[in-house]
């Protein structure tokens, strides 16, 4: 999906639309994606049988820019604050200083997919937008039907 010059004004322009569902919180959980670029969509879509929201919607901008095979100008839109948040206001780089603690010294939670999130955020020029989950959007709402149906479908 991209192109290999890697300087940012030849860079393929990727948008990424993303969400994630939940049936309890934890519980079973579904993800979505929804890839756009040079006019052509790719939709995918994952399902966890015990996990949370929160780690469904990181789930889904990771395997997303994990679709992503060399250096892109991406542009992701969540509806989820707690993945827009975590980079657009430096938490990430504030829970590294602190050695992945929060504000409040506890261990951050989801450590694990912010790290992976990180590393394959890095070699992208990157913008993180947020948007108004079950609104307007259609991408947004794709993405969330996606989701919807990875729990229904892998779950009696």
């Amino acid at each position: 999906m991209k192109n290999q010059d890697e300087n940012p004004k030849t860079k393929t322009d990727v948008v990424i639309y993303t969400d994630g569902a939940c049936s309890g919180n934890p519980g079973p959980g579904g993800w979505a994606a929804i890839l756009i670029a040079m006019g052509v969509e790719k939709e995918i879509s994952g399902f966890d049988p015990d996990t949370t929201n929160n780690r469904m919607e990181l789930t889904a901008a990771l395997e997303a820019l994990k679709e992503l095979n060399r250096p892109c100008n991406v542009t992701v839109y969540s509806d989820s604050a707690y993945l827009v948040s975590a980079f657009n206001e430096n938490w990430i780089q504030n829970w590294q200083k602190r050695n992945w603690k929060n504000a409040a010294g506890m261990p951050v939670s989801n450590r694990d997919l912010w790290e992976a999130l990180w590393e394959e955020q890095k070699q992208h020029t990157m913008t993180w937008k947020k948007v108004r989950g079950h609104a307007d959007n259609p991408y947004n709402n794709r993405c969330d039907k996606m989701a919807v149906n990875e729990i229904k479908k892998n779950t009696p």
